[in-house]
């Protein structure tokens, strides 16, 4: 009986193969699955902070050490206070360049003379010569994308910076039919741009960090196959 050797660059090559089908899917598994109401910290609502002593209240109307204004609105100030967000996103980008070059070049050296005699061969000039060349180049190219979002979402102040800004933080889940949509939002609003309503515009949120997206069937069938997206890859090298 004979037995078939397969030589160590072949299974180099093997077991690189194997090691990228393992790689793709884990990828494409972790993918799969998507993001899932309170998997992310950096979005989940924040409890108010507890103060390290606890007042004695004896029933009076004012109390030491509680905070109480007469003439200042009912706006999110403190840690855990919640805050809504008018979503009023809207963007437009277009770009377009049109490049066109073109250059002819022509060179005529005469037949030269060597002590008063043309340079021949068999009675054929043989330094006689010209040159030209000519190249042109066209290119266009043109880009174009507009997006927008609005709506409403509640977060909850995560930090009172020194300088008074609130950093807030939160998301939002809607169940529809054959899958969930869900809206996160992080930022810093200052205290001065939230109306008395507790409300404040999207467009006045700095280092904003606004996610859009959804889970489902619905999005699955929208989704590129996690295979296809190796071969639209930027690691694919054909």
């Amino acid at each position: 009986m004979k037995h078939k050797t397969i030589s160590s660059k072949t299974q180099q090559v093997i077991g690189l193969g194997m090691m990228m089908a393992m790689s793709m899917m884990t990828t494409g598994c972790a993918t799969i699955e998507g993001p899932k109401p309170g998997d992310n910290a950096n979005f989940a609502p924040v409890t108010p902070v507890v103060p390290a002593s606890q007042q004695q209240f004896n029933g009076a109307i004012y109390q030491r050490g509680a905070g109480m204004s007469l003439f200042t609105d009912n706006k999110a100030r403190q840690v855990g206070d919640v805050l809504t967000v008018v979503l009023t996103e809207r963007t437009n980008a277009s770009k377009s360049a049109n490049t066109s070059t073109e250059k002819d070049s022509e060179l005529n050296l005469l037949d030269p003379t060597v002590f008063g005699a043309p340079v021949t061969l068999n009675g054929q000039p043989i330094l006689n010569t010209s040159i030209s060349s000519s190249n042109s180049f066209d290119g266009a190219g043109s880009s174009s994308q507009s997006n927008q979002l609005s709506g409403y979402i509640s977060v909850t102040v995560a930090e009172v910076m020194a300088n008074g800004n609130l950093r807030v933080q939160g998301e939002k889940w809607i169940q529809l039919n054959q899958g969930r949509e869900y809206v996160r939002l992080r930022g810093v609003v200052r205290l001065k741009d939230v109306e008395p309503n507790n409300m404040v515009d999207s467009t006045k949120v700095a280092n904003a960090e606004i996610f859009y997206g959804g889970t489902g069937a619905v999005n699955d069938a929208n989704t590129q196959g996690w295979l296809g997206r190796f071969f639209n890859s930027k690691v694919w090298p054909f």
